[in-house]
C-alpha cells in the first residue's frame, strides 16, 4: 500500500478541519447503502401509533439491500444523501478535525504524552458541539432512510430543502432538533470509542513498529524512527512506520469499538429521530417501548450493517483524512 510520506510540518487546525469534512463525505460515498440497510432493520417491528400488524420485511443486510432495490429502486439505497453529506461536512469537520486542538486543551502545560483522561474529554466535547450544529441534517437524513419503510410506500418529503421546511412547520423548530439528547450521548460514545481507539491503536503501532512495508522503508534523507517523536494525535508526522496499513488497522479497531459500544444509543436514537408527533413523549419512553417490545436483543438490532457501514466508514474516511492532510501540506507549504 502505497500513499504520501508524513510531512515535516504538521498540518494547521483549517486543513484538519476541511480535511476531516471532505474525507467523511467520501466515506460516506462508499457506505451510505450500509447505513440505509442499518436504519431500515433498526426501525422494522416498531409499533406505530394508531397500531398496526408487524411485518418482518427485511432480513439481514443483503436481503435489506436486495427488498429495497427490487421494490424501489437502486436510489432508494442513496435516499437522504444529500443531507448525509450536508451532516458530514458540519458534523465530520468539529468532531474530528478539531479533535487534536479540543485534546491539547486539556492537557497539562508541561505533559510529556496526552492522558487518557484528556483523549476522552475532547472526544466527548467534539462530539457534543458537533451534534448540536448538525442535528436538522441527521434528522433528515434518517427520515429519508426510512421513508420507504412506511406503511403505503408514500413519500414524507419531496427534496432535502421540503424537509426542513415542512418539519419546521408541522413539528416547530425543535423538531429539527428531535432527538438532540440521545444524539449527543451517542456521538460522545462513538467520538471517544473510535477517535480514543484509533488514536491508541495508531500510538502503540508506532511504538511497537509493527506497520512496515515499502512505503516506510526509509529512503535517502529521511528521518530515522529513533530520532523522530512518536506522535500523540491523529495528525501525519515524519515517521516511517506512519503509514497506510498502520491506518487501515487503526481505523478497523475504532470501527469495531464504535459498533459495540454505541449501538444501544443508536437504535434508540434512530427509532425517536424517525417517530411521528405523539408516538414517544421523550427518548427515554421509546427506549422503554423497545425493550417490552423486543427485549434487550432489540438494542442491537441491525448490528451486522452497523459494523458493516462503521468499520467500513472508519476505514476510508481515517485513511483519506490521513493522506488529504499530507496533500494538502504538500500543496499549500508554510511559509518559512
Amino acid at each position: 500500500m502505497v500513499g504520501l510520506k508524513p510531512p515535516e510540518v504538521p498540518p494547521t487546525a483549517t486543513v484538519k478541519f476541511l480535511s476531516a469534512g471532505t474525507a467523511a463525505c467520501i466515506a460516506d460515498l462508499c457506505t451510505f447503502p450500509l447505513d440505509t440497510a442499518k436504519v431500515r432493520l433498526q426501525i422494522q417491528g416498531e409499533v406505530r401509533i394508531p397500531r398496526s400488524s408487524v411485518t418482518v420485511q427485511y432480513r439481514g443486510v443483503l436481503g435489506t439491500l436486495s427488498t429495497m432495490v427490487r421494490t424501489e429502486g437502486a436510489r432508494s439505497l442513496y435516499s437522504g444523501l444529500a443531507a448525509g453529506l450536508q451532516r458530514q461536512m458540519s458534523f465530520a469537520s468539529i468532531r474530528i478535525g478539531l479533535y487534536d486542538s479540543v485534546k491539547q486543551l486539556y492537557t497539562p502545560k508541561g505533559a510529556d504524552s496526552t492522558g487518557m483522561v484528556a483523549r476522552v474529554l475532547a472526544g466527548c466535547t467534539t462530539g457534543a458541539v458537533a451534534v448540536t450544529c448538525a442535528q436538522p441534517t441527521d434528522v433528515v437524513k434518517v427520515r429519508f432512510q426510512a421513508t420507504g419503510a412506511l406503511a403505503d410506500g408514500s413519500r414524507r418529503y419531496s427534496g432535502t430543502v421540503d424537509a426542513y421546511r415542512t418539519i419546521a412547520r408541522e413539528e416547530g423548530v425543535r423538531g429539527l432538533w428531535r432527538g438532540m439528547m440521545p444524539n449527543i450521548a451517542r456521538n460522545a460514545i462513538i467520538n471517544c470509542s473510535e477517535l480514543v481507539t484509533y488514536d491508541l491503536v495508531k500510538e502503540t503501532l508506532l511504538r511497537a513498529q509493527l506497520m512496515t512495508g515499502e512505503d516506510s522503508a526509509g529512503g535517502a534523507g529521511e528521518t530515522p524512527l529513533g530520532s523522530v517523536p512518536i506522535p500523540t494525535t491523529l495528525t501525519p508526522h515524519l515517521c516511517p512506520t506512519d503509514n497506510l496499513p498502520c491506518h487501515f488497522v487503526a481505523a478497523f479497531g475504532a470501527g469495531f469499538c464504535a459498533t459495540v459500544v454505541a449501538s444501544p444509543v443508536d437504535v434508540v436514537k434512530t427509532r425517536y429521530m424517525n417517530a411521528g408527533p405523539g408516538q414517544y413523549r421523550n427518548a427515554l419512553s421509546c427506549l422503554l417501548a423497545l425493550l417490552v417490545q423486543d427485549g434487550l436483543a432489540g438494542l442491537y438490532k441491525g448490528f451486522t450493517p452497523s459494523f458493516l457501514r462503521l468499520g467500513s466508514w472508519n476505514v476510508v474516511m481515517f485513511v483519506a483524512y490521513e493522506q488529504l492532510q499530507r496533500a494538502a501540506v504538500l500543496a499549500w507549504p508554510a511559509p518559512s
